[in-house]
């Protein structure tokens, strides 16, 4: 299996090389070529995942599996370690899945980039960035970490910069400038932990659980990769690149950086912070917690506000789904905050269901965006909603299908995640203050019903209304052939996992105890 996962990380890499020469004999003819490559070899890495999925070890997934372990820079102790547990292995499958849905549904529906065709840099992109998103799950040693972490940046600026709206420019210059700002302080508690260590690898690191380093060594290498880290889950008040860089993003930026990225930021938290600082996290969990909370309560206020604006105001619905995930990405942070085996479980659940369901939505508002040729509410609704019950039913149910789901009904994703992350506050571990945590609990259970009122604001104004009223657009076409192929199955899993969530905690629930140090 270790074969399995080093030809999951080198297929997507071959395959961006492939796309640096021509396809064919003109600039058409190679784009088109390039964009049916990028399904191809996403198809690939799926199906690679799924057989890794299948390979696995679902007896012991505390244990790393498919392990490939060899020096690769001896002089500072840097190995190339690459593994799986039931951790990382939900959120490899989740990313060979969304980058796949995203190079199907590109082969239809390429950004513009400003009228520049790109089919085959789009693709060499899209690529690269999979490469990135694949190897920060799959890395073992704290400096491929960091590699992996940052090969995902660039892509990701020329993806948004490119082949975005508006003012893409800025907004991919202020997404790059924040986390790379991050990923240099995050380096910083890396170094420190490896050098006071003698080891960057993880998994050692992890089973010493902060033996061999100091309190105020873990504390302040917390604290680094603590702020690092949470720049890119993001964590308020350092979201504030995340807004402006999700309005901006073409469709599938927009998908991958809500349904991949922002989880990259809170699986380093459980990998590295919990077991390799514990001393750290526990200083720092009660404010973690803190800013989780204000985060649930902000980010559902932001979208309650941009949901009722008043006309004129410019509610952006891209915008709005962005701002959500900052409320959305607060239970997870709340959920390791607790530091106990339920809240971080519940953190992990709420990784897979957010990014089902965000990937999800954001689908849905960029096929909203390209037939209105606009995502503002206000033009959308007109006077009486934009009825997309009557003009395009099966978008419409697809639509109040994820908002219900995001608002975290049960019986789908995003309910399990969020109703642990909670469990954890109300119980959280020894030695962290529980009225503290309560108090977080209160404002949490006040964020979910501010999410109920705006998204359910969101699909009475874009879902219902009167499908005689006046539309800018007269015939409105409903669900294409290659809409249905992207977006089914992120429905199907989005009830899957509401149905039967032991599929993803039975996985994750013994590493979960393994890494806190109960086993």
């Amino acid at each position: 299996m270790n074969a399995v996962l080093i030809a999951l990380l080198l297929l997507p890499l071959l395959g961006a090389a492939a796309t640096l020469v021509p396809l064919g004999p003109d600039r058409e003819t190679s784009d088109r070529r390039a964009l049916r490559l990028g399904v191809a070899v996403t198809g690939g890495v799926l199906a690679l995942a799924v057989a890794l999925a299948a390979g696995f070890d679902h007896d012991r997934p505390a244990r790393m599996q498919a392990v490939t372990d060899t020096d690769w820079i001896p002089a500072i102790g840097v190995r190339f370690h690459l593994g799986v547990d039931g951790i990382s292995l939900p959120l490899l499958v989740l990313t060979a899945l969304l980058t796949l849905l995203c190079a199907v549904y590109s082969t239809k529906r390429l950004p513009s980039g400003g009228g520049i065709p790109g089919g085959r840099a789009f693709t060499g992109l899209l690529l690269l960035l999979e490469v990135g998103m694949l190897a920060t799950f799959a890395v073992l040693d704290l400096v491929l970490f960091f590699l992996a972490f940052e090969t995902v940046l660039i892509p990701m600026y020329f993806l948004i910069a490119r082949w975005g709206s508006g003012r893409k420019v800025a907004s991919a210059g202020r997404f790059i400038l924040y986390t790379l700002l991050g990923s240099a302080v995050m380096l910083l508690g890396f170094l420190l932990i490896g050098l006071n260590a003698g080891t960057f690898d993880m998994t050692r690191l992890a089973e010493a659980h902060g033996s061999g380093l100091t309190h105020t060594t873990q504390v302040i290498a917390a604290l680094a990769v603590l702020v690092g880290l949470a720049v890119k889950a993001p964590a308020w008040p350092l979201h504030s690149w995340l807004p402006d860089a999700h309005t901006s993003a073409p469709t599938v930026g927009s998908v991958l950086l809500a349904g991949v990225l922002l989880k990259m930021g809170t699986y380093g938290l459980v990998r590295v912070l919990l077991p390799i600082v514990p001393q750290g996290a526990e200083t720092f969990a009660p404010y973690l917690g803190a800013f989780a909370a204000v985060g649930i309560v902000y980010g559902s206020l932001a979208c309650l506000a941009l949901a009722l604006a008043r006309p004129g105001a410019k509610g952006d619905l891209k915008r709005l789904i962005a701002y959500s995930s900052v409320g959305h990405m607060g239970f997870v942070l709340l959920g390791i905050a607790s530091l106990t085996q339920v809240g971080v479980n519940g953190a992990l659940f709420a990784n897979i269901g957010h990014g089902l369901i965000t990937g999800l939505l954001f689908f849905l508002v960029g096929a909203v965006k390209d037939r209105y040729g606009t995502a503002d509410l206000d033009t959308l609704s007109g006077a009486t909603g934009a009825a997309l019950y009557g003009r395009a039913p099966r978008i419409g149910a697809l639509l109040a299908f994820a908002a219900v789901a995001s608002l975290g009904l049960p019986g789908l994703a995003g309910f399990w995640g969020e109703l642990l992350a909670m469990f954890g506050a109300f119980e959280p571990a020894a030695g962290l203050s529980r009225p503290a945590f309560l108090t977080y609990l209160v404002l949490a259970g006040l964020g979910t019903l501010l999410t109920a009122a705006y998204l359910l604001v969101v699909v009475k104004r874009v879902c219902m209304g009167d499908p005689k009223q006046p539309s800018p657009v007269a015939d409105l076409p409903d669900l294409r052939p290659y809409e249905a192929v992207s977006w089914t199955p992120l429905a199907a899993l989005t009830l899957v996992a509401g149905l039967w969530p032991a599929l993803l905690l039975s996985l994750s629930d013994p590493a979960v105890k393994h890494l806190l140090g109960g086993g």
